[in-house]
């Protein structure tokens, strides 16, 4: 997700995959597939840029190998010896 601002002050996050087009008209206004539009304070540079830094870092994390996962620990039962 990156996170944008509205033109009021408010910040929202907005998945970087749904965005269809970003113009600057001269308000930056993205376009999500879905058709929805949002006016926001960036630069259609700073989202080009934030929308690149999402997927670098997408990138990194599916190739970076993971800590291997600690063995499970399964339960069983135990007999009493105390007769």
């Amino acid at each position: 997700m990156i996170t944008v601002t509205r033109r009021n002050g408010t910040t929202f996050a907005l998945n970087p995959d749904l965005i269809e087009r970003v113009e600057a008209t001269p308000d930056t206004v993205v376009t999500l597939v879905s058709g929805t539009k949002y006016i926001v304070a960036e630069s259609v540079q700073d989202i080009v840029d934030e929308v690149c830094h999402f997927r670098a870092a997408v990138l990194i994390a599916s190739t970076t190998p993971q800590p291997e996962p600690a063995p499970l620990v399964r339960l069983h039962s135990v007999s009493s010896s105390e007769e």
